[in-house]
Formats: C-alpha cells, sequence, structure tokens
C-alpha cells in the first residue's frame, strides 16, 4: 500500500462488531456487515498487501481483505517456484463488474508466473440453480468471452466445465469416498429435502479445488468471495484426509489431539528455559505435575480449556515412567503397505515403527512434509497441499445495500450498452451529504459510497494516484457528488465500449479452446435464485 493510498474499510464502514453470527451461504444472498466478524468466527486471516511482492491493486486497496495460507503462494512467487490459481463461475446470468474482481485476480496470478485455471461450474449451475442446458451454455461462453478479453492468456492457462472433465470427475469419485452426509449437513445446512445432485455438485467444487495439483502437488489459492469459504474450508479438510500420511508433533508413544499437543508444547517450551528442569530427565508422570502447576501460574499467562488440561494430566499419568522426548510422528491414515515400508526406509537417523504409526528421533523438521509427500507420490498417491484462498469483499449495489443480479439497477453487467452503464452511474446512490453546503462543510463518506468503490475497484485500474485523490477530495469536501458521478459515469462507458470490442476479438481466440459450449445434454431447468454479486 503506497502512503497515499487509501484503504477502503474493510468492516463495510461499520465501527463495531456486529453481535449475531455470520453466515455463509454459497448459494444464497449473502452480505456482510461486519468483515471483522470473518475472523473471528471462522479463522480467515486479515490480508496485508505489504507481505506480496508487487501486490495487485485490489489488494492494495482492500478490496482483498482476508486469506488462508496465502503465505505459502507468496513464497512459491518470489522463489520462482511453482504455483497455482483456480476459481470458477457458475453461469447463471451475464458477467458483471463483481466477476470482474475475479477474473483480474486470476489473470494477475498467471501474469506473476502462476498455472491458473478458469473453470464453468455447470453442474452446480444446474442442480442447485436449476439452470437449463441450453442458458447454462449460453452464459458460459459470455463469461469465457469476458475473460479472455480481459487478458487471460488461453495458451499458458487451462479452461473447462465440470460436466466435461471426465478427470476432474475421478476425482470428485474419489474425494466422495471420503465424505458423508453429516459433514454436508454440517458445512451447508442440508437436509432430507435437498437433491442428490446437489451434493455431488459440491463434491465436484472440491475435485475443482483440488484440480491443479493433480499432476504436481504445488501451492494453490483460490480466490473467491467470502461466500464460497465453507468449499474452502470442506477442500482443505479434504486434501488433508486424503493424504497417505498426517505429520504431527508428538512426546511420547501415546497420541495427542491438536489441543492437548498445543498445550503440552507451550509447557515443554516453558520447562526447557528453567534453570531446575531437566527435560532430558522428564517422565511422563513428573509432566503431569508440573502440568497442573503450568496451567494454574499466572506468570504463564495461559488459559487452559479444563477439559483439554484434564485428558492431557490423565494420559500422562498413564504413561508413568515413559520418558518424555519429542519426536515427529508419521500417522497412517491410507498408505498401502509397500509405501508405509518405504517411509521407514526413507527416514534417516534413530526411528520407531508402530502399527499405525512411526516415530523419528532425528529427522529435521524442514524436510518431513517432503519426504511423507515424495512416498505417497511415488505410491500412486495425491500429496496434495492444503490449497490456500484470498477473499475479497462484496461490492455495494449502486441503488445501496447488496449488489443483486435481480435487481437491474443495482450492478453493472459486462454486456450492459455503454450508454445504460453510463445511466446506471449517474443514477447510483452516493456517501454525500445532503446539500453541496454541507458537503463542502463536512466532506463526503467515501467509504460508505457505491460510486467511490467504483473508482477502487475498477475505474482507477492500477492509478493508485487517481483512486486516492478522488477518496481525499470527497472526505474534505472538494468533490461534490454530480461531477464525481459524472466522471465516473464516463469512465463506465468508456470501460464498457472498450471491453465490448476486446469481446468481439476474443470470440476469435475463444473457437481455437479445447471447451464445448454446445453441449447436448438433457435435464430438468427451474428457476435461478438470487444472488449477491
Amino acid at each position: 500500500m503506497t502512503e497515499d493510498t487509501p484503504t477502503p474499510k474493510t468492516d463495510g464502514g461499520t465501527d463495531s462488531v456486529a453481535s449475531d453470527d455470520v453466515a455463509l451461504d454459497p448459494w444464497g444472498s449473502s452480505t456482510i456487515e461486519d468483515y471483522r466478524k470473518l475472523f473471528e468466527q471462522f479463522g480467515i486471516e486479515e490480508f496485508d498487501a505489504d507481505e506480496v511482492p508487487d501486490p495487485h491493486y485490489l489488494m492494495r486497496r482492500g478490496a482483498i481483505f482476508g486469506h488462508r495460507e496465502y503465505e505459502r503462494v507468496v513464497a512459491a512467487m518470489a522463489n520462482d517456484e511453482p504455483f497455482a490459481a483456480l476459481s470458477g463461475f457458475m453461469p447463471t446470468g451475464d458477467p458483471h463488474i463483481g466477476h470482474k474482481m475475479v477474473f483480474d485476480e486470476l489473470i494477475w496470478h498467471q501474469q506473476q508466473g502462476g498455472e491458473v485455471y478458469g473453470l464453468i461450474a455447470d453442474l452446480e449451475a444446474h442442480s442447485a440453480r436449476g439452470m437449463s442446458w441450453d442458458e447454462i451454455d449460453e452464459h458460459a461462453r459470455s463469461y469465457l468471452l469476458s475473460f479472455i478479453a480481459l487478458g487471460f492468456d488461453v495458451e499458458d492457462g487451462e479452461l473447462y466445465r465440470q460436466s466435461d472433465n471426465r478427470v476432474l470427475q475421478d476425482l470428485a469419485f474419489e474425494i466422495g469416498s471420503t465424505t458423508n452426509f453429516s459433514e454436508f449437513e454440517a458445512i451447508y445446512g442440508f437436509g432430507g429435502e435437498t437433491n442428490v445432485s446437489h451434493m455431488q455438485s459440491v463434491v465436484t467444487q472440491l475435485a475443482d479445488i483440488l484440480y491443479p495439483q493433480l499432476d504436481e502437488p504445488m501451492p494453490t489459492v483460490i480466490p473467491v468471495g467470502p461466500d464460497q469459504d465453507p468449499h474452502v474450508r470442506f477442500a482443505r479438510d479434504a486434501a488433508a484426509r486424503m493424504r497417505y500420511f498426517k505429520v504431527t508433533e508428538a512426546f511420547a508413544s501415546f497420541e495427542l489431539d491438536d489441543a492437548e499437543r498445543d498445550l503440552f508444547r507451550a509447557l515443554y517450551d516453558d520447562l526447557t528455559e528453567r534453570d531446575d528442569v531437566v527435560t532430558d530427565d522428564l517422565r511422563c508422570e513428573d509432566a503431569a505435575e508440573q502440568l497442573l502447576a503450568f496451567v494454574n501460574d499466572s506468570s504463564t499467562a495461559v488459559d487452559a480449556d479444563p477439559s483439554t488440561r484434564d485428558s492431557l494430566v490423565e494420559k500422562l499419568e498413564n504413561g508413568g515412567k515413559e520418558p518424555i522426548r519429542p519426536r515427529v510422528r508419521f500417522l497412517d491414515r491410507n498408505a498401502n503397505e509397500a509405501a508405509f515400508d518405504a517411509l521407514i526406509e526413507a527416514i534417516p537417523g534413530e526411528k520407531r515403527r508402530y502399527d499405525a504409526h512411526i516415530d523419528s528421533f532425528d529427522l529435521d523438521p524442514a524436510a518431513v512434509e517432503e519426504i511423507a509427500r515424495e512416498i505417497e507420490i511415488d505410491h500412486d498417491g495425491y500429496g496434495f497441499q492444503a490449497p490456500s484462498s484470498i477473499y475479497h469483499r462484496f461490492m455495494t449495489g449502486l441503488t445501496g445495500g447488496k449488489m443483486s443480479s435481480s435487481i437491474p439497477a443495482s450492478h453493472i453487467s459486462l454486456l450492459d450498452d455503454p450508454e445504460d452503464g453510463y445511466d446506471k452511474v449517474k443514477s447510483a446512490a452516493t456517501g454525500g451529504r445532503t446539500t453541496a453546503e454541507e458537503q463542502r462543510e463536512l466532506g463526503g463518506k467515501p467509504d460508505e459510497c457505491p460510486v467511490y468503490e467504483l473508482y477502487a475497484y475498477l475505474l482507477a485500474e492500477s492509478d493508485d494516484e487517481f483512486a486516492a485523490r478522488v477518496y481525499e477530495e470527497c472526505a474534505e469536501g472538494e468533490r461534490l457528488c454530480g461531477g464525481c458521478k459524472e466522471q465516473a459515469a464516463e469512465l463506465m462507458r468508456e470501460f464498457l465500449a472498450e471491453h465490448q470490442e476486446k469481446r468481439e476479438e476474443a470470440k476469435e481466440v475463444l473457437e481455437d479452446v479445447d471447451i464445448d459450449l454446445s453441449s447436448e445434454r438433457r435435464g430438468l431447468g427451474g428457476k435461478e435464485e438470487e444472488d449477491a454479486v
């Protein structure tokens, strides 16, 4: 972020945290009043553009507000190592300015050297939205034309439809064998009325997210809106459960859960810093006594969950005189016998084999995951890395409130006549004051203005100085809404005219892409649901 570039609030302009939990529904009309709740409730991390080399302008301006493990993708970029980016488009209508954000994010990752995949989520559109196949074909073509017109290099990336990708469907079948209905119920609220095809489309989306890693496991980022986070979390779980081995830290022969392990690591680190404790001589039953003292010591600032504390104490007491020895543990999840034997041979130094796991006492922690992954791949496993994700804010509707595809005046389609786009911006709500005099005296409210969002997320493109100038002039009362909307409307008209010219040029490019946009499938169509854009 440059010093002069303002960062729009990522909490929707609110100053307090909402009391209600956020509901993330991939198929609903999602609106989020306070984006900070996503950090608290779902563990999404706050995005820091300063940690990204040459960040995209959506990153610099706060449109991209959160992520999951994006640092692994950044490291791959910085070290010129393989990485991928993938996102999908459900063809339920015309592509619009909200979709452009995702298009731009994918194209930027491609320009940074990533392997980029754009997919048409036609199975989801048919099963979850009831779209007919003829409608899907028409919209799919339109999405791809805009994607290419905006700069996607078809020679250096991959486009596909879910329904036509047999490799993807085979992967979805394998993922489906690791999932059960209770997970769909807990994550999405599915019930007895949910059709099986809808559930199948979800499994297909999990396969989409892992698809870039089929040939080579690599850091992969999924740029999406926060309403798609349930898919990302489910895919991360699926990636882990399909691995041959789970690698964990252990301290004795018995197994700890994640919370118990974290608590014991905190205890062990504390003990190693004490002059009165020799950790090399520490026994399990001694550690149990030390643990009780540790969690009750106010100076350690450890707030242990009582059930975690009690279960850990019980395991340590049952361990008796067994020595405490930190080690790396390879738990057998799905490995065949040959892979398990090969892992034993690959682990250097002191090690111990059990029926369902292997403990290593000398292995360099940095090499642990790589050894497990190499053995897995050599024995017909996938070796998936957990997919990363970045999340962008929902654009505010031009009429105020949410932007919705069912309210034409609230959004701008990339297919809108340039004059219609001009008129929509001219009619848009603003964050201005009631009168021009009040605006000059108090300044406008760009953080609450749909028109300023157009500048920040689309019309200013990579011109940070222009975006900053609009923000500051508005906030200081120098810019009045009438002139601001006129300028934005002119820029929107120019953008749409230029984009639609490039779409015409993209038609010839799309003709050479190996993707079938005239499906002969038969099926039931239905009423399209409203969605936020």
